[in-house]
C-alpha cells in the first residue's frame, strides 16, 4: 500500500470513528432531553387555624382547627411527553388534619383525586379514577364558596347542597376535559356504578362550559347522582363523603364574575333537587318523607374581592338560600341568610394569614332546622357565628 493509500485509509477511519462519536453524543443528548421532559411534582397546602363558634349544640366553643379555609393536603403531579403533542399523566392528593395528622374523605390516602389519563394539546384530556364533577371544575371557580385553590370551608351554602365545596368526590369516573377554543373550555364526566346488574345505582354524570374573555368569565355545570351511596357502596359517590341520604341529586347552576382593577365582582346561581331525602347532614329526626319531592335549595351567592395592597386582600360574599322541606307534619319553605369576610395577609408568595367570619341565620318555617355553619356543631337557634383565625402555607 502506497503512503497516499494509506494517508486515505487512515483519514476514512478518522471520519467513521467522529461520525459514531457524533451519534453517540446526539442519541445520549435526546435520552437526556426525553428525560427531562417527563416530570413529578410534589405540592401541598396546610391551613391551621383557631376557631370561636357562640353556639355549637347550645355552647360557645373555642377550638383548633384543621382547614378552616382550605383543607389541608398534599399531592404528586406526573406529566411524561410522548411526543406529537401527547402527555400520559397522573394526580394525586392527600388530605388530612393538620391538628392530629389523621386522614380526611373517610380516611382514604388519596381521598382528593387519584387518577391517570392521556393530554393532547389539540384537544384536551381523557382521565380515569377518583375525580372533581364538572360543577366544581367550571362554575365553583366563580363563587367565594369554591374559589381555588380548595374553596372555602365554612363559607358553604346550606351543607353544600350544590358541592361547590367538593363534599364528595366521583369514583370510577371518566372525564374529558377540553382545551381553550378562544377562551371556551367545556368538559363532562361519568362515574360508573360498577355494579353488575346494577348499571345506575349509584352512578354520577355531569358536564360544564365556561368561557373567559378578558375581565369577564361565564360558566356553567350540572351533574346527577342516581341513588348515590345508599345500597351499593363501591359506586360513583361514597356514602360518607355526603351530607345527604337521598335517592336521587341533581344540581344545576350559571355563574358570572367581572374583574375591575385590583378586585372583581361576582354571582353564582345554582339549584338542587333532592328526591327521596332520608338524611341531611346526618339528622334523621325530622320526619322527613322519602317521597319523589324530597327538598330543593335554590342558591343566590354575590361575592366581591378586593386587593386593598400588594399583600392585604379583603373577600366576601352573601347568600340567600330558598328551600322547599317534605316532613311528616307538611311541607315548609325555610330560608338562609349567609355573610361571609375575610381578610388574608400575605408574608410571601407562600405563606398567609387570615381572618374570616361568617355569620348565618335561618328562618326555619317550623320544619326543625337550625342554623348549621359548615364544619361546625349545629346551633340550637336560628344564628350562628363562627370566626376562624389562622396560617395558610403552600409548597
Amino acid at each position: 500500500m502506497t503512503n497516499k493509500n494509506r494517508r486515505r485509509t487512515d483519514a476514512i477511519h478518522h471520519a467513521r470513528r467522529a461520525t459514531r462519536l457524533a451519534a453517540a453524543l446526539v442519541s445520549g443528548l435526546a435520552a437526556h432531553a426525553a428525560h427531562a421532559q417527563s416530570s413529578v411534582s410534589l405540592y401541598g397546602l396546610l391551613d391551621a387555624s383557631l376557631i370561636y363558634t357562640n353556639n355549637a349544640q347550645g355552647h360557645s366553643n373555642i377550638q383548633a382547627g384543621s382547614g378552616s379555609v382550605t383543607g389541608s393536603h398534599w399531592g404528586l403531579l406526573g406529566r411524561e411527553e410522548l411526543g406529537g403533542g401527547n402527555q400520559a399523566i397522573f394526580q394525586i392528593e392527600n388530605g388530612f388534619s393538620v391538628t392530629n395528622g389523621t386522614l380526611r374523605q373517610g380516611g382514604r390516602e388519596f381521598g382528593y383525586q387519584a387518577y391517570a389519563g392521556l393530554s393532547n394539546r389539540q384537544f384536551g384530556t381523557v382521565t380515569l379514577g377518583r375525580q372533581y364533577d364538572s360543577v366544581v371544575d367550571y362554575l365553583a371557580p366563580l363563587s367565594f364558596t369554591g374559589r381555588h385553590p380548595g374553596g372555602n370551608n365554612l363559607s358553604t351554602h346550606p351543607y353544600d347542597n350544590d358541592n361547590l365545596n367538593n363534599s364528595f368526590r366521583v369514583n370510577n369516573a371518566v372525564k374529558f376535559a377540553s382545551v381553550s377554543y378562544g377562551g371556551v373550555k367545556f368538559g363532562a364526566l361519568y362515574g360508573f356504578s360498577n355494579e353488575a346488574g346494577g348499571f345506575s345505582d349509584n352512578r354520577l354524570y355531569s358536564a360544564g362550559a365556561s368561557y373567559d374573555a378578558g375581565p369577564l368569565s361565564f360558566a356553567a355545570g350540572y351533574f346527577r347522582a342516581d341513588n348515590p351511596g345508599v345500597s351499593n357502596t363501591d359506586g360513583a359517590v361514597t356514602l360518607t363523603d355526603r351530607t345527604f341520604i337521598a335517592d336521587l341529586q341533581q344540581t344545576y347552576g350559571a355563574g358570572v364574575n367581572y374583574a375591575i382593577g385590583s378586585g372583581r365582582v361576582g354571582f353564582v346561581w345554582t339549584r338542587t333537587q333532592l328526591g327521596g331525602l332520608a338524611t341531611i347532614n346526618g339528622a334523621n329526626s325530622l320526619g322527613l318523607r322519602q317521597n319523589g319531592e324530597g327538598a330543593s335549595f335554590d342558591n343566590f351567592e354575590v361575592n366581591a374581592a378586593y386587593r386593598l395592597t400588594p399583600t392585604l386582600e379583603l373577600v366576601g360574599s352573601y347568600t340567600y338560600t330558598d328551600g322547599t322541606l317534605s316532613t311528616a307534619s307538611g311541607g315548609h319553605h325555610p330560608k338562609w341568610h349567609d355573610v361571609s369576610m375575610q381578610m388574608d395577609y400575605f408574608l410571601s408568595k407562600r405563606t398567609d394569614l387570615y381572618v374570616q367570619a361568617t355569620y348565618q341565620h335561618i328562618a326555619s318555617d317550623g320544619s326543625g332546622l337550625t342554623a348549621d355553619i359548615s364544619g361546625q356543631s349545629p346551633s340550637t337557634t336560628d344564628e350562628q357565628v363562627a370566626v376562624a383565625l389562622g396560617l395558610r402555607h403552600r409548597f
